[in-house]
């Protein structure tokens, strides 16, 4: 459907380019129309509106509580995008911000993650320059394509771990191009839209992100005055955003209930076409407990650089991190006797290590994740078990 949807694209702009031909008018013609006369904006409301569908999708739950967390997170997403691509949108200058974040929550956001983004395009060269600091991991990725279009976001350049090279005083830099330059390379394509730096803490309390900025190389020295072509594009961009981020990520919810409880690995290619790192393995589920219940995951942890796993609401927000436990990574865990890891999630703390607090929740989505397999580890699905939290609690 993806790519038919995409074919109908294609053919539509074809005819768009060729009725503009006949009328001799341009495409900054039709965009300051649109704004003068209102139209760029209304149109923004209307498909802002159509993004409440998501809150509707089959499957949804219709409850009070969840449903306040489906607009709340509908209000965020639509913040986020209007600061991507309308008021960082310009692929000329672009800015290194942080688009998901503690109260910004997007597709099982990583609590271990520091993410920053910059749009950018194909038709410009960029450099990145920074300092390493302390943090575990740092990989840049750059991605073709949008958020909620046909195709989705599919990876294009990759640059991580070792194979950023250092000056002495751990400094960097990086250049994004078509073709092959410097130490450092970060490919880009004539469909590049977006650069992706993932920064991942082991452990939060005592690492240091990497500071860095993005520079446009074709010379330019100040902005270009704002246009009706920049501001009418990037309302329209938010507004798919807005409206075909929480209907992907709703059906990926409602097809995650077929499996509830458990961990199976999900489709790589699934995950990279939303956006995902390709070097993780991903275990993308559903849980539902009552108050009365807990669920076991357990697992004799793969020869892997880290792991960790997290507990999300229905709409794949990742639960509040910065007060209550709801992940646990390769440096938190507490390892039993026999070497396994043994995580529980439940709506209080029975007294065992590796507890995931609900935080008021009965069900919603969670995600297992492995961070590069080495010396051909295989990606290893956990044992899960709902039990009664009386029990666990006799035991703790």
């Amino acid at each position: 459907m993806g790519k038919i949807l995409f074919f109908i694209l294609k053919i539509f702009k074809r005819i768009r380019v060729a009725w503009l031909r006949l009328t001799g008018k341009t495409e900054s013609d039709i965009h300051a129309q649109r704004i003068t006369s209102g139209k760029a904006w209304d149109e923004f409301c209307d498909n802002l509106k159509s993004a409440g569908a998501a809150l509707m999708y089959p499957g949804t739950p219709r409850d009070a509580f969840q449903q306040a967390e489906g607009v709340r997170y509908l209000s965020r997403l639509t913040r986020a995008a209007l600061e991507a691509y309308v008021e960082y949108g310009d692929v000329r200058f672009p800015e290194l911000r942080r688009m998901v974040h503690e109260t910004v929550k997007l597709g099982a956001d990583n609590p271990d993650n520091h993410y920053l983004n910059a749009q950018i395009s194909g038709a410009y060269e960029y450099r990145i320059t920074g300092k390493r600091n302390t943090i575990d991991y740092l990989g840049f990725f750059t991605q073709n394509g949008t958020y909620g279009e046909p195709g989705g976001m599919a990876p294009c350049g990759v640059l991580e771990g070792t194979d950023l090279v250092l000056e002495s005083d751990g400094t960097f830099e990086i250049i994004l191009s078509k073709e092959r330059k410097g130490r450092n390379w970060l490919k880009i394509e004539d469909s590049s839209s977006l650069l992706m730096v993932r920064q991942t803490y082991l452990d939060r309390a005592n690492e240091r992100p990497a500071e860095m900025k993005i520079e446009n190389l074709d010379g330019r020295q100040f902005p270009d005055p704002v246009t009706p072509d920049k501001i009418d594009k990037g309302l329209a961009t938010a507004a798919l955003f807005v409206a075909g981020a929480p209907v992907l990520f709703a059906k990926w919810a409602n097809g995650f209930k077929e499996h509830a409880n458990q961990l199976p690995i999900f489709d790589p290619e699934v995950s990279n076409a939303a956006g995902g790192d390709a070097s993780i393995i991903y275990h993308h589920s559903y849980w539902t407990l009552k108050d009365e219940e807990a669920l076991m995951i357990s697992f004799m942890a793969p020869d892997c650089d880290t792991w960790n796993f997290q507990l999300n609401n229905y709409w794949m927000e990742s639960l509040d991190y910065r007060y209550f436990p709801i992940s646990v990574n390769k440096h938190s865990a507490v390892k039993g006797s026999d070497g396994k890891i043994t995580i529980i999630v439940a709506k209080s703390d029975p007294g065992l290590p590796n507890w995931i607090d609900t935080c008021a929740h009965h069900e919603g989505t969670m995600c297992l994740r492995w961070y590069r397999l080495r010396n051909g580890a295989r990606p290893v699905v956990p044992d899960c078990s709902v039990v009664l939290l009386s029990d666990l609690v006799a035991h703790g």
